[in-house]
């Protein structure tokens, strides 16, 4: 393979399609030496596993290859053998900017400790908009200063434990009702409010030098009417770089995504979006379309359609960051670790937030927890609360707890049930753990409970937006790890709630 071909390659970030390092993947990697791997859950099996597929992609790409995860908190966690950090609105609802980055120095002990020297995270947008399906709990809230101060705050305290941030999606994700994964949003909104909201905490990244940023598949008219940011001059070059003076690294939001794979010819998308100020192509769960842009840009390199001067800047500043952040395991003592997980619940301990809360449901009788079954995921998750579980973290409290589900599709298919258990149980807990709104049929069935008037405690585990839909009595938890279930079983034995809500209903 040609050097042009080993140039390309170290513009572009790939995946691997499973948890160790076959003779094919390990070809096409040799071949066009790739700058760095994004990792996901399907890579990683075991503590062990995990340590021979970093050692081997080492061997293949070297030590200042970029090894990259979406280990954001909440429920964007591809390793779970480390500190679980709690989401980002968790850390908002702290108040507690100091706390954001102890948490991002934890999460980058953890990181580190295998070698992956990039987090795709945290999430800078603003979640202005109660009813975006891709941001909501992965932002720090709807305060663009307070975003501001818990992001950068995250993004240092990972850097400072070796491994650099991504903060996304820039310029903001917060306040589109369309997922990037599927269609191409737009957020038209006049240049004074972007720079007030949307911008603003992605100005403070920049002014606080963090080592990356990612972009948003999005339309902004007000700062280029034609092209998504992502393949943007105008946003990348004229306002991230000119106009901020932003000299860290800027990598795409993954180009498999159908707001460009649908709009764009895949090698082009590429070419455009390195053009754009772009410093590195992520190209995931796609193998076609990555041969399509690693060769479609071997050609613009050979040709002069590639601008030589940007691609020296860029190699220039993927060297800096190479040296800055190797891809070497660093030590993960004992006692660190388990300070860490402390650290880990005493913030999900800061973040439960009550709303509307009176009393709690009495231990001594009969509770019925009502909880959706065969939850969806998408986008950037890759697991979910399953009833069980949570019925087992309750039943500690609540000796007579009964579980009743419904399928999401079809809520009031468990309306004679419900109503059964109604008679015998004075008492319900509602598990909100899904990622999305309660759906029409989903309220309806809350009715059928209200009608009885039989109290209803809501816990908001996942989508604290559920809470506006209901406005019924809440814990807040804005995540379902087991550090969030802890806190949440404190607050249900007495423990007061100190967390503020980030997030305006």
């Amino acid at each position: 393979m040609s050097d042009v071909h080993k140039r390309a390659g170290q513009h572009m970030i790939v995946d691997l399609p499973g948890p160790t390092l076959d003779p094919q993947t390990r070809a096409f990697l040799s071949k066009y030496q790739f700058k760095g791997i994004c990792l996901f859950r399907r890579n990683v099996q075991s503590s062990e596993q995990l340590q021979t597929l970093m050692q081997d992609l080492r061997e293949v790409l070297g030590d200042q290859a970029l090894i990259a995860i979406d280990q954001e908190g909440g429920a964007v966690l591809r390793i779970l053998d480390t500190p679980q950090a709690p989401s980002a609105m968790a850390l908002g609802a702290t108040a507690n900017p100091e706390l954001s980055r102890q948490v991002g120095a934890a999460v980058g002990r953890g990181l580190r400790s295998y070698g992956i020297n990039w987090n795709y995270a945290p999430s800078l947008d603003v979640n202005v908009n109660p009813l975006n399906p891709m941001i909501g709990d992965r932002s720090f809230g709807s305060d663009p200063e307070a975003v501001a101060l818990h992001g950068v705050n995250w993004a240092l305290g990972l850097e400072e434990a070796g491994v650099m941030a991504s903060v996304k999606h820039f310029p903001g994700h917060g306040d589109t009702h369309l997922d990037s994964h599927l269609a191409l949003p737009t957020v038209d909104k006049p240049l004074v409010e972007l720079l007030k909201t949307e911008l603003h905490p992605f100005q403070k990244a920049a002014e606080a030098h963090v080592g990356s940023m990612m972009t948003a598949h999005i339309v902004f008219p007000a700062l280029d009417s034609e092209n998504p940011a992502t393949l943007s001059e105008k946003i990348l070059t004229g306002l991230l770089r000119e106009n901020w003076g932003y000299d860290g690294l800027i990598v795409t939001d993954a180009m498999d995504m159908h707001a460009i794979s649908r709009q764009y010819e895949g090698g082009q998308a590429a070419i455009k979006a390195l053009n754009a100020g772009a410093d590195l192509v992520l190209c995931v769960n796609d193998l076609e379309l990555q041969r399509k842009q690693v060769e479609a840009i071997a050609r613009a390199i050979e040709d002069g359609t590639l601008d030589p001067e940007l691609l020296e800047r860029s190699e220039q500043r993927m060297a800096r960051f190479g040296v800055q952040f190797p891809c070497t395991p660093l030590p993960y003592p004992e006692d660190q670790r388990a300070a860490d997980e402390e650290l880990m619940l005493e913030a999900a301990r800061q973040a439960l937030t009550e709303h509307h809360l009176q009393s709690l449901p009495d231990a001594h009788k009969p509770v019925l927890l009502l909880c959706p079954e065969q939850l969806s995921v998408g986008g950037a998750y890759e697991d979910t609360l399953k009833p069980e579980h949570l019925y087992q973290h309750l039943k500690g409290i609540y000796p007579e707890l009964t579980l009743l589900t419904y399928p999401q599709d079809a809520p009031l298919s468990v309306r004679a049930e419900l109503q059964s258990l109604l008679q015998t149980h004075p008492n319900v807990l509602l598990g909100g753990t899904a990622r999305e709104l309660l759906n029409e049929n989903e309220l309806l069935l809350v009715q059928d409970i209200q009608k009885q008037q039989v109290p209803i405690l809501h816990l908001a585990l996942w989508n604290p937006y559920q809470v506006m839909q209901l406005g019924l009595p809440a814990l807040i938890t804005y995540g379902f790890r087991d550090n969030a279930l802890q806190a949440l079983t404190e607050a249900l034995q007495g423990k007061h709630p100190a967390g503020k809500l980030p997030v305006r209903f």
